[in-house]
C-alpha cells in the first residue's frame, strides 16, 4: 500500500528519548512541587485558565506534572518499562510523534468533556499519554505479559481491553479525583495513530 502524507516513515534512529522525557518530568515536579508551588497552574491543564486566558499550552504542559511523589514515581515507572520498549522497536523520532501527539490529543479531548459538562479541574500527569502507550505496547508485543501490582499475570492485550471497560465506566459512573476520562483518550488516540499512520489492526496483531 502507498504511503501517504500521514504515513511517511521515519528514518530509524535510537537517541533514547525516554530517558529525556523521565528526567523532564522529574525535573518539572521538583520546581512545581518543591521551589514554585504556583507554577503548577500555569503548566497543568485547567479549563477555565485555557477558555478564558487562552493558555492553550497547557495541552501540553499538563503532561510533565504531577500531584505527588507516588504520582510521578508510577508514571515514571510506566514510562522506564513501555517507553522504553516501544522507543526501541519503533524508533526515537516515531516515539515522540506518538508521545506527544496522543498526550495532547488525549488532553484536548479531556478539555472537550470539561467544557461541555461545565466542569473546571486541575488535571495533572503524563497518563494519558502512558495509557497510550500500553495501547501500542500490546500491539508490538502482542504476547507480552504484565504483572500487575507486580503479582498478577495478565496477557498486554486482555489488559488493555480491562483498562478500556474499567476507564469508561469509572469516567462515567463515579467522580474520584482520578481522571479516568483522560485515560480512556489516551487509549483511544493510541488505538486511532496505530489504525491511521502505522496501517496496524490491534485485534490482528493480538492473534497472532
Amino acid at each position: 500500500m502507498k504511503n501517504t502524507f500521514f504515513n511517511k516513515k521515519f528514518a530509524y534512529t535510537y537517541n533514547n528519548i525516554t530517558a529525556m522525557l523521565i528526567a523532564a518530568n522529574i525535573a518539572v515536579f521538583c520546581l512545581t512541587y518543591f521551589l514554585f508551588p504556583r507554577l503548577t497552574y500555569t503548566l497543568a491543564m485547567i479549563p477555565g485558565s485555557i477558555y478564558y486566558n487562552h493558555s492553550y499550552w497547557q495541552f501540553v504542559t499538563y503532561m510533565f506534572t504531577h500531584a505527588s511523589v507516588s504520582h510521578l514515581l508510577f508514571n515514571v515507572l510506566s514510562l522506564y518499562i513501555f517507553a522504553t520498549a516501544v522507543e526501541r522497536r519503533v524508533g526515537s523520532r516515531e516515539f515522540l510523534l506518538y508521545y506527544f501527539l496522543t498526550g495532547t490529543l488525549s488532553g484536548i479531548a479531556s478539555y472537550g468533556v470539561y467544557y461541555l459538562t461545565n466542569t473546571n479541574v486541575v488535571l495533572l500527569g503524563a497518563s494519558g499519554a502512558v495509557y497510550s502507550l500500553l495501547m501500542l505496547f500490546s500491539v508490538l508485543y502482542p504476547h507480552s505479559v504484565i504483572y500487575v501490582f507486580g503479582i498478577i499475570p495478565v496477557p498486554a492485550p486482555l489488559l488493555i481491553i480491562l483498562y478500556f471497560v474499567i476507564e469508561l465506566f469509572s469516567g462515567l459512573l463515579s467522580y474520584d479525583g482520578i481522571a479516568h476520562m483522560t485515560h480512556l483518550f489516551g487509549l483511544v488516540t493510541g488505538l486511532l495513530y496505530i489504525l491511521i499512520r502505522m496501517r496496524l489492526n490491534p485485534l490482528r496483531e493480538w492473534r497472532r
